[in-house]
């Protein structure tokens, strides 16, 4: 089916600025500035995706103007989603949009990165997840590093253990525990992913234990929640670390007594999931400054597996460029090119902070910007020509990392706990490079 975005906003640029983000990924992008055009270019169009705005400029900017055009598109084209935009974080306005029937929700000023995987995940969602599923697969490449990971999940994978999987941001802890449902003996069965950092907190409850009808406004019907929907099978919760403190003894309840209660009800029902848990931040450092609730984080971490970054498993690149290549070259349609071997002498070389990620979204734009059946260095963004340099030396990758962890510490006025999660590594990780490198 053909993708087709529909967004809606009154600022210009706005519409400028999407439209460029998006139109590489989706097939078509329709811009509007006047909601009221909203009905026709429905009608004509058949979007499976709206971004729409809260607020335009002939109305108080309260967001209730979105909300009436939101209502319309659902009324108009029920199945289609719509992603809300607003320039005001009020939880009030998103958990009503969330109840009428919005997919998400986006806070202005937005970020390119989470805008698109929005946009993306909404079209997704509309097509039951499956595209999402096709596109991707787990590679374990040769490295030592992960053939540990592949032997601890092979190993825990047929058990009910609860897991937690470790790692920078990038190194794909999503598609591990995909992998380890897969090779799980509960495979027959749903495997649910909630990602933790996206849930707006007041509907916690109600997207991981369900609602009843009537258990607030617009709850027209029972829904079962994700622990129900998982049941039988796996429960992935992405991003634990981001579980506000006061919702973490709520899951935790959950978890050891296994049952949870719908909201608006008072019965409790059984549950039978597998739970597998992922974080780039450092729990136990969590744990000791009273963020993350200690009992709760030993109930998850029954069999902890950490992902290794790209740099320390630069053999597996190879392989990984040409999944890659062989992936988004049948995304748009055109002949898999070959990389020359210089190219990928130097992809091996890079530093890749932001991991397997950061090498999938620059083999994407390389295949993109290319019309040539070989893929060169100067195909890649990877500033050609422009060596690295600490105090006007050649930078190692050592003396980069140095100065990142360097800068990290003077930014945080020496809080060890802000360094490591910007640097997306545990802390005692960070104290490890610290005796290394003699800060």
């Amino acid at each position: 089916m053909k993708k087709t975005l529909l967004v809606v906003d009154d600022n210009k640029d706005i519409l400028s600025a999407v439209s460029m983000l998006m139109r590489s990924k989706v097939d078509e992008v329709i811009t509007a500035s006047d909601p009221s055009s909203l009905p026709t270019l429905i009608r004509k169009n058949n979007p499976q995706v709206v971004l729409l705005d809260m607020n335009f400029r002939s109305t108080i900017n309260n967001g209730n103007e979105g909300l009436f055009w939101l209502r319309e598109i659902k009324r108009l084209a029920p199945s289609t989603s719509v992603v809300l935009f607003t320039a005001y974080a009020d939880v009030s306005l998103a958990v009503e949009g969330m109840k009428i029937g919005a997919t998400d929700f986006i806070v202005k000023p937005f970020e390119n990165a989470r805008l698109s995987d929005t946009l993306l995940k909404a079209f997704d969602q509309k097509k039951g997840n499956k595209t999402k599923a096709a596109k991707t697969r787990m590679i374990w490449g040769e490295s030592p590093a992960m053939q540990h990971v592949r032997m601890l999940a092979e190993r825990v994978a047929p058990t009910d253990a609860n897991i937690l999987i470790t790692g920078e941001n990038g190194t794909g802890k999503d598609l591990l525990a995909r992998e380890i449902h897969r090779l799980s003996l509960r495979k027959s069965g749903p495997m649910e992913i909630v990602d933790m950092g996206a849930v707006i907190e007041t509907l916690f409850e109600s997207e991981l234990y369900g609602h009843a009808k009537g258990a607030f406004t617009d709850a027209k019907t029972d829904r079962a929640g994700k622990f129900e929907t998982a049941h039988g099978g796996t429960l992935f919760l992405d991003e634990i670390g981001n579980l506000p403190y006061h919702l973490q003894a709520k899951l935790l309840t959950a978890l050891q007594q296994r049952k949870i209660i719908r909201v608006g009800t008072n019965t409790p029902r059984d549950i039978d999931i597998r739970l597998i848990c992922a974080t780039n931040r450092d729990l136990s450092g969590m744990v000791t400054e009273g963020e993350f609730r200690q009992d709760l984080f030993y109930r998850i971490n029954t069999v902890t597996i950490e992902l290794p970054p790209l740099r320390q498993r630069t053999e597996d690149i190879p392989e990984l460029v040409e999944m890659f290549v062989s992936k988004y070259a049948g995304i748009y349609a055109r002949h898999t090119p070959k990389v020359s071997e210089d190219a990928m002498r130097r992809l091996c070389s890079q530093g890749w902070p932001g991991n397997i990620r950061q090498l999938e979204h620059t083999v994407e734009k390389a295949l993109i910007l290319s019309d040539s059946d070989t893929l060169h260095i100067h195909d890649f963004d990877l500033n050609e020509g422009q060596t690295p340099t600490v105090y006007g030396q050649p930078a190692t990758l050592e003396a980069l990392e140095r100065n990142a962890i360097t800068a990290a510490i003077k930014q945080h006025d020496g809080n060890m706990s802000e360094v490591a999660r910007q640097l997306g590594i545990t802390r005692q990780t960070l104290y490890n490079k610290l005796r290394k490198y003699g800060i």
